[in-house]
């Protein structure tokens, strides 16, 4: 699988990523089962096989339950762990996590930055993880509190390298006037459904009225050498089902991305994965599927060359209407 090297460190990574939002099983406190590890087991392999490199974690997934399953693997075959980048993300408290009756918010303070990644270091079977990014903002940041987490981290060689999810430009800058470490991912939420951060450049001047805060995100990204990753990249697999509910546009893109596996003589999934990789940022997808099956069809992405002009036909389809 062809990779990108991640700009201001020594990693090089596969152009896609694998997700496991809910390889654990169940949010809840249910211990995952032999069948879950199982499954747990035959997709990690499976990933590298194929030529993946970077696995992407949450200390939230499944209630910790996926850090677990995926450390339960590389506690069985130690020889993955230096295949891998492991990539964890921190700052979402769920509910009832603090007390009973408490609720879901965000925290990006130093105790609680520090104390979830040692849990999840402990869960994972490391000594470290690769990459560390803070999930959602949190709008009571304190960025002092946020550059002494990552001085402690990194100091102790427990991360190696940070970075953020779901960030504006503006956002990124309050953390990098404190944070002595480069930022060096963004991860955020793109498909062809979900589009604005590329929309963005393209409707500026115009009539068009659903810009909804993207503002220059992905260009930032681009201009500070940042790896934009995309999660969600197919849309919660609606780019592939049709149903009587269905938008219109939405479904003109089914039926395009399934045209267009045709004429490449390959998946559906492949079509979808290119159209994100064929973006010069470059977009890293992570692959959520829980299938290996599905997980074969996605990773044939990395051999698909969409043409500028299919590429500019599946956003038309996304939108409903041509370029202004």
């Amino acid at each position: 699988m062809k990779t990108y090297r991640i700009p201001q460190t020594d990693l090089e990574v596969s152009r896609l990523a694998f997700g496991t939002w809910h390889i654990g099983g169940t949010w809840d406190s249910t211990p995952p089962t032999p069948e879950i590890q199982a499954r747990t087991d035959a997709l990690i392999h499976a990933a590298v096989e194929y030529g993946i490199t970077l696995i992407d974690l949450a200390d939230i997934y499944t209630r910790g339950k996926s850090d677990s399953v995926v450390g339960e693997t590389l506690k069985k075959t130690p020889s993955l762990r230096e295949k891998v980048v492991l990539q964890e993300k921190t700052g979402i408290v769920l509910s009832d996590e603090v007390y009973a009756g408490s609720m879901g918010h965000y925290d990006f303070s130093y105790e609680n930055i520090t104390t979830k990644l040692e849990t999840s270091l402990k869960r994972l079977n490391t000594d470290y993880v690769d990459l560390l990014l803070l999930h959602r903002p949190d709008p009571l940041v304190e960025p002092e509190e946020v550059a002494r987490a990552f001085d402690a981290l990194h100091a102790s060689g427990k991360v190696r390298y940070f970075g953020v999810s779901n960030h504006t430009p503006a956002q990124i800058e309050l953390l990098k006037k404190y944070v002595r470490q480069p930022l060096v991912v963004n991860q955020l939420e793109l498909n062809l459904l979900h589009n604005d951060l590329i929309n963005d450049g393209i409707v500026s001047n115009t009539d068009m009225a659903h810009y909804t805060g993207t503002r220059d995100t992905l260009d930032y990204c681009r201009l500070h050498d940042m790896v934009v990753q995309a999660w969600s990249p197919v849309a919660g697999g609606r780019l592939f089902v049709e149903r009587d509910d269905t938008p219109h546009n939405v479904r003109q893109t089914v039926h395009l991305i399934a045209e267009l596996a045709e004429k490449h003589q390959t998946t559906r999934e492949a079509i979808a994965f290119a159209w994100l990789l064929r973006h010069p940022a470059p977009i890293q997808p992570i692959i959520g599927t829980m299938s290996v099956e599905r997980l074969a069809d996605s990773v044939k992405a990395d051999s698909v060359e969409l043409s500028r002009v299919e590429w500019f036909m599946l956003l038309a389809a996304a939108n409903g209407a041509g370029v202004p």
